[in-house]
């Protein structure tokens, strides 16, 4: 029991960091919605989570002045006021080979700064550089650009007072801020231009107003489908605007169920940090087979895997895509376990598909759901999974009849699955038809 205690911790902790990041950018969203004529709320909103999220004591953001020579601070969060005062009097060049800050706009890229005390970075007489170490006492800075239509128009810039590397989590984060502040400061300029347009053109106000409330909507939308549906899928879904394909039907799918032979006892015997660097493996490995074989939804839980072909987009050979997808994921594993097994884990890997319809499409209530399948063809994979044995793929007889041919399958004969009435009747891959 306490091993499964520590076992969620990480998670927990995870888990915890995401809701705080999830909060933060509805935060920021709900801000942008409401603050069409200003955008200083919003850099205030984004730096003040910025700073909190990635433990660093000073935020600013600023921007490039008109005539593209200097940039000044347009907000900050954290600075000591003399510091501030200091800098809006002088303001810096915009000069790549003496400020990060600069060259982070100049080359519209991400600039990270480890220790600004290094006297190899910058010349030691630079004045910006003496009261940014001296008066404010910073040591490691990283630099976002807000980059708007191809070209930067500022940067977002974080500060720790200790040399202290940003890791790419937080800097991914600030990225994504960044992109949220471009959106806020377009807006803004967009409605500043709309005000001064004739009475004629109120119409664009409402336009505006329903923009911002769209890309609101569709971020959320695209967010809540890629719980569920590969990238890719999600992105056609949405470009199709076809939500009804997600609602409650019937289809004809295959489905496939896998999971590691095995895994349970080794999570009895493992360290929990183990585990989670095996699931990570697992899941990361398994994740771009499932995108290169198209599998249309899968879902995951611990070691477990299943996939739907044929829906929510459909696809001319689902079994035949299902059986691709179990042979690249067989040897995939193959190669994992091995390197498993050199650690003294003995694992192992099974899969079951089946073919046949079910009740398919997006379950749940506004704040959570999910697209998942029910009915006895999901029922069946699942039992051809547990039956089978390490390496095995095992396929249900409607499967067999739509992939004969293509594959070379060894009948197993009538097994008796749990939950299922009959016996059924349980074929095994062993490879790629002969040519």
């Amino acid at each position: 029991m306490a091993r499964a205690g520590n076992e969620a911790t990480p998670r927990t902790r995870q888990a915890g960091a995401e809701r705080a990041r999830e909060t933060a950018l509805r935060e920021i969203l709900r801000v942008i919605s409401t603050s069409r004529h200003d955008e200083r709320p919003v850099f205030d909103v984004i730096l003040e989570n910025a700073s909190r999220l990635c433990h660093a004591p000073m935020a600013a953001l600023v921007t490039i002045s008109a005539d593209g020579r200097h940039y000044q601070m347009a907000a900050e969060h954290g600075a000591k006021p003399e510091f501030v005062r200091f800098l809006k009097d002088n303001p810096p060049e915009l000069d790549p080979e003496r400020y990060a800050a600069a060259r982070a706009m100049v080359n519209a890229e991400t600039v990270h700064v480890h220790d600004l005390a290094d006297p190899d970075l910058y010349g030691a007489s630079d004045r910006i550089r003496i009261q940014s170490t001296v008066l404010e006492g910073i040591r490691t800075s990283l630099y976002v650009p807000l980059v708007l239509e191809g070209r930067s128009i500022g940067c977002i810039g974080l500060w720790r007072r200790i040399v202290a590397p940003f890791d790419d989590d937080e800097i991914a984060l600030v990225e994504t801020f960044a992109s949220q502040a471009v959106i806020a400061i377009e807006n803004v300029r967009q409605f500043k231009a709309l005000r001064k347009r004739t009475e004629d053109f109120r119409a664009l106000n409402a336009e505006l107003e329903s923009r911002v409330a769209s890309q609101v909507a569709e971020i959320e939308r695209i967010g809540r489908l890629r719980r569920f549906l590969s990238p890719p899928l999600a992105d056609a879904v949405v470009q199709a605007g076809e939500d009804g394909l997600l609602k409650s039907h019937r289809a004809f799918v295959a489905i496939l169920f896998a999971d590691i032979r095995g895994f349970t006892a080794f999570c009895e015997a493992a360290e929990p940090e183990e585990t989670i660097d095996l699931l990570h493996t697992y899941h990361e490995e398994m994740g771009a087979l499932l995108r290169e074989y198209g599998a249309g939804v899968d879902q995951r839980t611990g070691d477990g895997i299943m996939a739907i072909f044929n829906d929510p987009l459909p696809c001319d050979d689902p079994a035949g895509n299902a059986v691709r997808l179990a042979l690249a994921m067989c040897a995939t594993m193959a190669r994992l376990c091995a390197g498993w097994k050199r650690l003294g884990h003995r694992l192992g890997f099974g899969v079951g598909i089946s073919l046949g319809y079910a009740t398919v499409g997006m379950v749940g209530s506004e704040s959570r759901c999910e697209y998942t399948a029910s009915g006895t063809t999901i029922n069946l994979a699942a039992r051809l999974c547990a039956e089978a044995r390490d390496g095995e793929i095992l396929l249900s007889p409607r499967a067999f009849a739509a992939v004969e041919g293509e594959f070379e399958i060894a009948a197993r004969g009538e097994v008796a699955l749990k939950g299922i009435h009959d016996p059924v009747a349980v074929y095994g891959v062993l490879g790629p038809a002969a040519e």
